[in-house]
């Protein structure tokens, strides 16, 4: 392993940036729960014990900043949003499973 230089911070272990990633309120249940299908607002509120709108909204908002979702807006009626794993997401779906593997 080798550390990085990550503007002006240096960081000891290479995977610490992925886990920041994934790192936060509510983001490893809406991301095991995007590994299997696509999400709702409203069903993630649900579903996701504790959540409330706010840190859900933050939480979806910063996975799609850092290209783990995608938001897309369904225009047939009732309009809705949905959200999807993008590439980027599904590749880290066999990290994610390892880590599960270790508990």
């Amino acid at each position: 392993m080798t550390a990085k230089t990550v503007s002006n911070t240096t960081e000891i272990c290479p995977a610490q940036k992925l886990l920041r990633l994934l790192s936060g309120k509510l983001k490893p249940e809406i991301f095991c729960l995007a590994a299997k299908s696509s999400l709702r607002f409203s069903s993630l509120l649900r579903d996701i014990k504790g959540s409330n709108k706010q840190s859900l909204s933050i939480a979806l908002k910063e996975m799609q900043e850092t290209d783990l979702l995608e938001k897309v807006v369904i225009k047939q009626k009732p309009l809705h949003i949905e959200y999807y794993l993008t590439e980027k997401g599904k590749s880290l779906i066999p990290v994610f499973q390892q880590l599960e593997g270790l508990l």
